[in-house]
């Protein structure tokens, strides 16, 4: 059988629809220690990076009012996963978000699946996207 090779090369970036842009630029960029690697100020927008993934966060338009995302009711991006080193970056980063202004904790660190080698919690930064964080329990 023939195996089929894919036509891309993994991510480039991400673009996310934010309510707030400033709430979090501040969060990616002072919480998580993100750089910024680009605005463009007249659409709004603002681009950040851990060095590894690449986000483009992009104001929504509040003129005419907006909904907030729904991952039950709404296709689209049901949230991003963020790697972390291991349990002890995992439970301390966990800690740090949580005490964020505008950040709402959808559940602490826990297994993925019972009985798993894998931590996750689950939060909401400010402006309103769903963020995984994630780690390996072994090495």
């Amino acid at each position: 059988m023939q195996e089929r090779q894919a036509r891309t090369m993994g991510v480039d970036h991400l673009g996310l629809t934010v309510g707030d842009l400033d709430a979090s630029r501040r969060f990616f960029v002072e919480c998580l220690g993100w750089q910024v690697v680009g605005e463009v100020p007249a659409y709004p927008a603002v681009f950040v990076s851990d060095g590894c993934v690449r986000l483009t966060l992009w104001q929504v338009d509040k003129s005419a009012g907006y909904a907030a995302f729904d991952r039950r009711r709404n296709v689209g991006l049901h949230h991003v996963a963020l790697k972390v080193a291991g349990l002890t970056a995992l439970e301390s980063l966990h800690a740090h978000v949580s005490d964020w202004p505008g950040v709402a904790i959808e559940f602490a660190p826990q297994l993925v699946t019972p009985g798993g080698s894998r931590m996750h919690c689950m939060v909401r930064e400010p402006g309103g996207v769903r963020l995984e964080f994630v780690c390996d329990l072994a090495g």
